[in-house]
């Protein structure tokens, strides 16, 4: 395969709880996944991303990973990847594993091991501290640092058995491993290479620009009226991030018969960053994903929402396209299991909604870039009327919702509407295969609620429908060549992937990308 083959494909992301359940117990899992790659196929896609389907705990849905060399039995077993493995090569497709290595769960043999005792051999995996001198061990300000979560409080959490605090970016339950030990970095290097070995085609890896900590630790500047703060310059792109990746090459992908896509997800990367982490030459990954043109309508977090203004959206998407032409690589994507529905975000989802899927498609489509499509994108879903705080399942939105409500600073109110708007659980309902019962996803009782427009919206409706969203996202037939087959497309735009880079004005007028209006 040529060594730029790679940058044809399309990626269709995979997140299997809410995909498709095949044995009625509400959870979507693998042989949900096996039952529908026909519609995969007749997409066209090139390649699958699956997000973890790992052992775990399930504190943050799978990004806890307890096991990274076994299945979780609520998804399956590892007969059935590997069954979903060879039936997705048989169909000319590849399959690409989320990759969780910044932290793992509380409850891998790792980090118990780790929080036995302070002279265990595995205590230095982890991030372990002593508390704040001065300050009463386990009480508010003890904290190494003062550091939030990315999932609300502290970043770090007392352990009273070893006397120790130890770091955790997000949830209590996913401590960071320390990558500044080289065994932490061993053990995780031969796991990789177990995965590909067992036929995975490469690896979206979550969070990989925290990897690497400043190691003196140094504290934030705190929020106003809180001792707190984000302390992101302080573990995002640090300084041996870039050595970490080289290395991660050399040990893992170096010498492969076939290339392995490498996929960073990468917060707060900057596009001269980005140009770093992908160039060739460099031999650290294929592409980033990042987040400048997700936040354009943060106020001081997600759930402080102001006016998304198209001009920003064109600015910020004409700039990775000419930062990163000839140089780096993108992902294109519009939504993830992280982001709300891009038409309900990004678009109109009442009369418009068809019209504006189908030009958010073509927009992403024509950007020089990998294209990520992430399901049920294809059936124009939007979001779901979530109102109450027991519509919601996502970690993120009911510790946010509980610190706020304990708080008493903010109008509960404005906040659940916000959320309805931005949480992560929009894009999580349950994939809508047809008109019977909870949209033909599951016999069983949904793990979260359908989206109620499952009636009229969805796959079933729009076979055979020419002018249905899914025909924006008819990867093969909109992307192939002259010289190839229907199913692969041939590069970021039609005319080759030199072809200079279109920017989202020449597609998109302001009327159809806009701001949903409020219903």
């Amino acid at each position: 395969m040529p060594n730029d083959q790679w940058r044809r494909w399309v990626v269709y992301q995979v997140y299997p709880r809410s995909f498709a359940d095949s044995d009625a117990d509400g959870v979507g899992d693998l042989r949900g996944v096996l039952g529908r790659l026909d519609h995969l196929q007749r997409l066209g896609v090139d390649v699958v991303w699956l997000s973890p389907v790992y052992r775990s705990p399930m504190n943050d849905n799978g990004y806890d990973i307890s096991d990274y060399q076994d299945v979780d039995p609520l998804f399956g077993t590892l007969a059935d990847l590997d069954e979903l493995i060879t039936d997705l090569h048989a169909r000319g497709m590849r399959l690409v594993m989320d990759l969780v290595v910044n932290h793992t769960s509380d409850e891998h043999p790792w980090f118990i091991e780790s929080r036995s005792s302070r002279d265990n051999p595995k205590r230095d995996w982890y991030w372990w501290r002593e508390p704040r001198p001065g300050v009463t061990p386990g009480s508010s300000g003890a904290e190494p640092t003062n550091w939030e979560s990315l999932f609300s409080g502290p970043a770090w959490t007392w352990d009273e058995p070893t006397g120790q605090y130890y770091l955790h970016i997000f949830s209590p339950k996913q401590p960071d491993l320390n990558w500044e030990n080289p065994e932490v970095r061993r053990a995780i290097y031969a796991m990789m290479r177990w995965w590909l070995d067992r036929g995975v085609d490469g690896f979206r890896m979550d969070v990989i620009d925290m990897i690497s900590k400043d190691t003196s630790l140094p504290d934030a500047v705190p929020r106003p009226g809180s001792r707190y703060g984000r302390g992101d310059q302080y573990f995002t792109c640090g300084p041996r991030n870039h050595e970490f990746l080289r290395e991660m090459y050399h040990e893992v992908f170096a010498g492969r018969a076939v290339h392995v896509l490498t996929v960073g997800e990468m917060p707060g990367v900057t596009i001269p960053q980005a140009v770093l982490f992908t160039a060739p030459g460099r031999r650290e990954l294929d592409m980033v994903f990042q987040f400048e043109h997700v936040q354009l309508d943060f106020g001081a977090d997600k759930f402080d929402l102001r006016p998304l203004r198209l001009p920003a959206l064109k600015a910020s998407m004409a700039d990775w396209q000419a930062g990163l032409a000839g140089c780096g690589w993108n992902s294109l994507y519009w939504d993830n299991h992280d982001q709300p529905r891009a038409v309900s975000r990004f678009g109109d989802d009442g009369a418009h909604r068809v019209a504006s899927a189908k030009t958010l498609a073509t927009v992403l489509h024509l950007h020089q870039g990998t294209p990520y499509v992430y399901q049920g994108d294809e059936l124009g879903m939007v979001n779901a009327p979530f109102a109450e705080i027991g519509d919601f399942r996502d970690i993120e939105t009911l510790n946010y919702h509980a610190q706020a409500a304990a708080r008493g600073d903010v109008d509960l109110a404005t906040l659940l509407r916000a959320m309805g708007k931005m949480s992560r659980d929009q894009a999580r309902t349950p994939v809508q295969w047809d008109a019977s019962a909870n949209a033909g996803f599951t016999t069983g009782t949904p793990w979260i609620a359908v989206n109620p427009d499952y009636v009229t919206v969805n796959a079933a409706a729009q076979v055979g429908h020419r002018r249905g969203p899914a025909a924006g996202n008819r990867l093969g037939r909109r992307h192939r060549g002259p010289d190839q087959p229907a199913r692969h497309r041939t590069g970021p735009a039609a005319a080759g992937p030199q072809a200079p880079p279109l920017g989202i004005g020449h597609l998109a007028p302001g009327p159809v990308i806009t701001r949903s209006r409020p219903r």
